[in-house]
């Protein structure tokens, strides 16, 4: 039997304990006093992230759990998760609901509870490879952009105690279109931090989440087909819980305008073939290493029963958006490493008003609405408004690929 989190513990984050166990220890009875008793929504909380989130918020005991995703499977999967986990509290008024948060039906669940103590959005699109062209940009634009601007007016209507939006460590000297919508989604949230408290979190890719290149390496072998991964590209990791723990930390403990990050050394970061490996021989094979696409699919589909080789492909990255290096901050951001022993937070420095970013919005609303819109149009649109926003196009991208 495949122990996922035994195997993220040794091979990946390489930790035994959390990495943010030391904080929530420390901080537990503000935890408790914000959390207990409290009423949270929860949107997109049926994805990797979300529902880490709700895991790590619940034994905190809130009075209602409110959880909304457009992904009717993944709701209830994520109830029987819930409700199969041993200790697990659960709150008597538990609710799901398979909704877009941007739908009038959502508008009309949010004014009947007058509000929530506590929201937290998830909602995203977090994939490279959204970046296709002209429709997928605007789709991903329009999600992460435009709808957090409509959930913010409605928030407005019954602040939140605490609200949180999930960033991404891309939105760091964004070079692909999904970046630099989380750059902007930053901005444009941290516009309404005078109206209610207002937080983020930057972090690390979460090993095995949901539509990870590791969690398809679990279903393609169940299918026998060949496992690939880039050799050149290394990355931080966190824990599926450990996502949810930065946050709730970051929701719950940060101050408006605060983005928080993971302390990481650049030694922890490790490459997906590294990881590839290990979990080939977690089976019991041992790999075999093709130098093309055809001829991995070729061996898969030939493999009998008791054989002890598995194909891999290995490539070299050369697609749109793919960063060298990760990052959390950058130069002119003023960041605090010693309020927590694992967290750094970016200490936040305001520099859109609401006027400002709606402008920005409108000014995309009115690119997307031209019938001679391109990709190429929008980015030169989103490098007039992220000064930093540096796209990197090399024409092909993750689609193209096994």
């Amino acid at each position: 039997m495949f122990d996922i989190n035994k195997f993220i513990s040794k091979y990946i984050t390489k930790r035994d304990k959390s990495l943010f166990i030391k904080d929530i220890e420390a901080n537990r009875h503000q935890l408790e006093e914000a959390i207990r008793d409290k009423r949270v929504c929860v949107i997109g909380g049926a994805g990797s992230i979300g529902s880490s989130f709700i895991k790590a918020l619940l034994p905190f005991r809130p009075s209602s759990l409110v959880v909304i995703d457009l992904s009717e499977n993944g709701l209830v999967e994520l109830t029987r998760d819930l409700r199969s986990t041993e200790s697990m509290f659960l709150p008597d008024d538990y609710r799901t609901y398979t909704l877009d948060f941007a739908d009038p039906l959502f508008e009309q669940l949010f004014l009947r509870e007058k509000g929530f103590d506590i929201v937290a959005n998830f909602s995203a699109h977090k994939h490279v490879r959204s970046e296709r062209d002209t429709l997928s940009v605007q789709a991903l634009i329009v999600n992460n952009v435009f709808k957090a601007k409509e959930l913010m007016e409605l928030l407005s209507k019954y602040p939140p105690k605490h609200f949180f939006c999930v960033s991404t460590d891309k939105a760091a000297n964004p070079v692909n279109i999904m970046g630099a919508s989380k750059l902007l989604m930053e901005k444009l949230v941290m516009s309404y931090c005078d109206r209610f408290p207002v937080t983020t979190a930057r972090f690390a890719n979460v090993a095995f989440s949901n539509g990870s290149l590791p969690d398809s390496w679990i279903s393609r072998m169940m299918k026998k087909q060949p496992l690939v991964a880039p050799s050149d590209v290394m990355r931080y990791f966190v824990s599926p819980q450990e996502s949810g723990e930065i946050c709730m930390l970051a929701c719950i403990l940060g101050k408006s305008g605060e983005i928080f990050f993971p302390k990481l050394e650049q030694e922890q970061m490790t490459t997906f073939s590294a990881i590839c490996d290990k979990f080939v021989e977690e089976f019991g094979y041992t790999k075999k290493e093709f130098s093309n696409e055809n001829e991995a699919r070729l061996y898969a589909s030939q493999m009998k029963e008791g054989d002890k080789e598995y194909p891999v492909f290995y490539f070299k990255s050369d697609t749109t958006g793919e960063k060298d290096f990760e990052e959390f901050f950058v130069p002119g951001e003023k960041v605090d490493m010693e309020s927590f022993t694992s967290l750094g937070v970016i200490k936040y420095n305001r520099h859109c008003t609401v006027d400002e970013t709606s402008g920005h919005l409108t000014t995309l609303e009115y690119l997307f609405r031209s019938p001679e819109c391109t990709k190429a149009g929008i980015v030169k649109t989103l490098c007039t408004i992220l000064p930093n926003f540096e796209h990197e196009e090399k024409g092909k991208n993750l689609d193209q690929k096994m």
